[in-house]
């Protein structure tokens, strides 16, 4: 019986893959102009090709800080909010808003008999659909009892 042997490559990453590809059309206008510049200034060739592969360069740059933004299951960002520290930008008395990474975020504080005020700072207890579910810094839970986000 001969056994086979599969080695298994790793899958390309989907984030990477779809920035990639939205980058494409972007490429493509970008050298048809520098290929426009260099038909019809002088533009010297070594120039032209430079050019090409600074834009190159540049989107490989930016992806670090872009790849959240092309995440296959968009589902998934909302649920990393989970354990991230915020402030309160209104009175949440259960429900308000609260800025979470610069973001502003629909909240609902947890336990609801408490009132968490406007500049105090929360912690991302769970999600709920589009609505955060905080608490105070204290890290109190909703039963009650000290814990910590994870």
């Amino acid at each position: 019986m001969i056994e086979t042997i599969v080695t298994k490559i790793p899958a390309f990453d989907p984030a990477l893959r779809r920035y990639a590809l939205y980058q494409i059309p972007g490429l493509l206008v970008a050298a048809a102009a520098i290929g426009l510049l260099y038909r019809w200034t002088s533009l010297p060739g070594w120039a032209a090709v430079s050019l090409v592969l600074i834009w190159v360069l540049k989107d490989a740059a930016l992806y670090p800080w872009l790849r959240s933004a092309y995440e296959p299951d968009p589902g998934s960002v909302i649920e990393r909010l989970v354990g991230l520290p915020g402030v309160a930008v209104e009175p949440l008395t259960p429900s308000g808003y609260v800025r979470v990474r610069g973001e502003l975020w629909r909240a609902e504080a947890v336990p609801s008999e408490i009132e968490i005020r406007p500049g105090q700072t929360i912690v991302v207890y769970a999600v709920r659909g589009m609505i955060l579910v905080v608490r105070d810094e204290a890290g109190k839970s909703p039963d009650g009892s000290i814990d910590q986000p994870g």
